[in-house]
């Protein structure tokens, strides 16, 4: 007799192409673990939670797996606790750096001008904003432990408009998850993270989500400024040449640094944008009256500068301004030195990616990172990158800026900033900068927020403060005891309204 025994049927499962789908992944699962955070002066119980969040389109279409890690007191009432949430930029950066850097409840301690050792040891940050406001640092998608999910396109997440995007549902998602909807709600970026700010602000508020108040550290709102042969690029350079070189005795000996700072800005504003507009036809004598004054600013020689009809490149000043001793300086933090290189190194697209103030200490503190995850329990990936090229390389500049036409591959989210304000009048705004950011000029910040011609109501909701840090403010702790209590009174502006 034949084997009547019925066996169970199998089947695949395709998608449009034919192709066998890609089984789910399977992802960490959550991890809590409980501390206390002490200044000592007081003391703060708090959970740190590190886990996946999934973000989803409209339809339910999963867009990726966002990997957040919060920090949220015990503090039972929160009706009034804010919520910030925090990131770096890049674009490609994860949130890394802005949480173990300085802002975070702990912190590798940095207290002066030089290559951090590693391992380091993380400590209590005495200067974190964990007092103010609970925390929630998140990953862009692609970055650090964040996902874009199989089968989605990243290129819809990675680019101006869908970043933004990306990060309001982010955000709704853990507002949802952790019961903290109608909290006040605060933004934190850096970098990139600025701009990302500026046009989330916007996208936020058209889905009903309101902001409280937005922190711009090392800002940059317009990319037309970064553009090669962009005046504005010249006049936003030259008060943190004059800063740098101030710093090195090489000009203004004796002279307080925001002074001889501030000194250079009213230079650019009064007759160095006259000089560039008139290019060549500005008369030869009146061209090297005003390379004279800018010598004496940036502590390069009249000539030198002259010779480039008062344009100086960053990578050609930090070459220059310490040939003299062996040494060129950061871009991100211009005070930080390395040896420099012999000219058979002289690539200029390898020198423009060489940043002692970078070396310093991102490798410490992305080792210093990975063992706060570790220690949550949470079981991450041992690939986690700080920066993604791959992200950055691929980003999609286009973007239309409320009201106007077109989308340029350059964009101006100084727009999208002007039209949050102007439609939730209540939000505050707080620029942070530093006189040695060659990365995030704090001119241009001013230039292209004054373009905005915002009223004066809305622009007394705006603060600006300059400090002696370069583009990473954590790595300088006089600029961190600064901020700590002009971002605690900033914090505290919510109850004037």
């Amino acid at each position: 007799m034949a084997d009547q025994t019925k066996t169970t049927p199998t089947f695949t499962v395709t998608i449009g192409d034919g192709k066998q789908a890609a089984p789910a992944e399977e992802l960490p699962k959550a991890a809590t673990k409980a501390y206390t955070w002490s200044d000592g002066k007081q003391q703060l119980n708090y959970d740190a939670t590190a886990e996946y969040l999934d973000v989803k389109e409209d339809d339910g279409t999963l867009i990726g797996h966002m990997f957040m890690l919060s920090y949220v007191t015990d503090q039972q009432d929160k009706t009034d606790r804010p919520v910030t949430f925090c990131w770096n930029g890049g674009p490609g950066g994860s949130s890394a750096m802005v949480n173990i850097g300085g802002l975070g409840p702990r912190r590798v301690p940095i207290s002066k001008v030089s290559q951090l050792p590693c391992p380091t040891q993380p400590e209590d940050n005495p200067w974190s904003l964990l007092p103010s406001t609970d925390l929630v640092y998140i990953d862009a998608l692609g970055t650090g432990y964040s996902k874009v999910a199989p089968g989605y396109d990243p290129k819809k997440v990675w680019g101006v408009d869908g970043d933004a995007d990306a990060f309001m549902r982010g955000i709704a998602a853990w507002l949802t998850a952790h019961d903290r909807w109608n909290a006040p709600l605060y933004l934190y970026g850096e970098s990139y993270g600025t701009m990302r700010n500026a046009v989330l602000m916007r996208v936020l508020g058209e889905h009903g989500i309101a902001v409280t108040g937005v922190i711009e550290q090392s800002t940059i709102l317009d990319y037309a400024y970064t553009l090669s042969g962009n005046d504005f690029y010249y006049m936003g350079m030259v008060p943190v040449y004059a800063a740098t070189a101030n710093y090195f005795g090489k000009a203004g000996k004796g002279v307080d640094q925001f002074e001889w700072f501030d000194k250079a800005w009213q230079f650019v504003d009064d007759e160095l944008g006259r000089a560039l507009v008139k290019s060549d036809e500005l008369d030869p004598g009146e061209e090297m009256a005003v390379a004279q004054k800018m010598s004496e600013l940036i502590g390069l020689p009249a000539e030198f500068i002259q010779k480039r009809h008062l344009r100086i490149e960053l990578d050609t000043f930090r070459k220059a301004i310490l040939a003299d001793e062996g040494l060129f300086c950061g871009r991100y933090d211009m005070r930080f030195t390395e040896a420099a290189y012999m000219d058979v190194q002289g690539d200029n697209e390898f020198f423009a990616g060489e940043d002692p103030s970078g070396d310093a200490i991102m490798t410490p503190d992305q080792s210093a990172w990975m063992k706060l995850v570790q220690e949550t329990g949470f079981k991450g990936s041992p690939n986690n990158m700080l920066l993604s090229m791959k992200v950055n390389e691929e980003w999609n500049w286009t973007h239309q800026a409320p009201g106007t036409m077109g989308s340029p591959s350059c964009p101006n989210t100084a727009y999208d900033m002007g039209t949050a304000l102007r439609r939730n009048p209540h939000c505050r705004v707080l620029f942070f900068g530093g006189i040695h950011d060659a990365a995030t000029p704090f001119w241009n910040v001013k230039h292209a927020m004054s373009k905005m011609f915002l009223p004066d109501y809305l622009k007394e909701r705006i603060e600006y403060h300059v400090h002696e840090n370069g583009h990473m403010a954590y790595e300088d702790q006089p600029t961190l005891e600064k901020m700590a209590p002009e971002l605690a009174a900033f914090y505290e502006k919510r109850h004037q309204d």
